[in-house]
């Protein structure tokens, strides 16, 4: 039997020293001019290298944007229960928001508009008249303007009885529109008859117009634009 043993361990080593051989007096200036097996070996390194940072480039922006969109998430998952749940009750909450809207109009309609503010005033006159009570002031204040309605202060002072003072209050509590005390202050008269003064403050109240309106957002709109911090 023949022993081939010897003979391939003659070629391995006679390879391996032919390859050895290739990478001496490599000239690092001149790449092309390199023998086939360090050129293959360079080719192959350039080419990991180029993977390895693809890899850490695109793989790691890619995890940052799914990392990003994982905490985006939770936030999702609750936005779309509550618009769930929205949806299913969505009747009903049509048929709230109807209610709040007929009641929103139930309350305009008792703030007077600009043309009936002196006959709002002659109520609140002749409701302290028809108790016997003596007005010895009645001025109305500056009008104040809000986002939708403005305000009248009245500064009330009327003289009378204990009884008539309440039943005072209580009418005009009752009026057909929106007017409310504030500042009350009850102190005895200077009379015999044992009669009272009240001093009060009658706030009404009434709804502004298209012109009003739009000149009150005009004003907003300013005032927001002069606290805007310049670029």
């Amino acid at each position: 039997m023949v022993n081939t043993t010897r003979p391939m361990n003659i070629d391995v080593t006679s390879a391996l020293t032919r390859a050895q051989s290739q990478f001496s007096g490599l000239n690092p200036k001149e790449p092309g001019q390199w023998p086939l097996l360090p050129k293959a070996l360079a080719w192959l390194g350039a080419g990991l290298l180029a993977l390895v940072l693809g890899w850490v480039l695109l793989v790691s922006g890619a995890a940052d944007a799914l990392e990003a969109e994982r905490n985006l998430e939770p936030g999702l998952k609750d936005d779309f229960r509550a618009k769930l749940g929205q949806a299913v009750n969505l009747s009903e909450l049509r048929k709230q928001k109807q209610q709040v809207q007929e009641y929103v109009t139930q309350l305009e309609r008792q703030l007077p508009g600009k043309a009936e503010m002196d006959a709002l005033l002659s109520d609140i006159n002749q409701a302290g008249i028809g108790r016997g009570l003596q007005f010895e002031l009645f001025r109305p204040g500056q009008v104040e303007i809000k986002d939708y309605y403005a305000v009248l202060p009245i500064t009330v002072r009327v003289t009378g009885r204990f009884h008539d003072i309440g039943a005072f209050t209580a009418d005009v509590a009752n009026l057909s529109r929106i007017v409310t005390l504030h500042n009350l202050a009850i102190t005895p008269a200077k009379d015999p008859a044992g009669t009272l003064t009240m001093d009060a403050v009658a706030r009404t109240y009434r709804y502004l117009d298209g012109a009003e309106l739009a000149e009150v957002r005009k004003a907003r709109e300013a005032e927001a634009k002069n606290k805007a911090p310049r670029k």
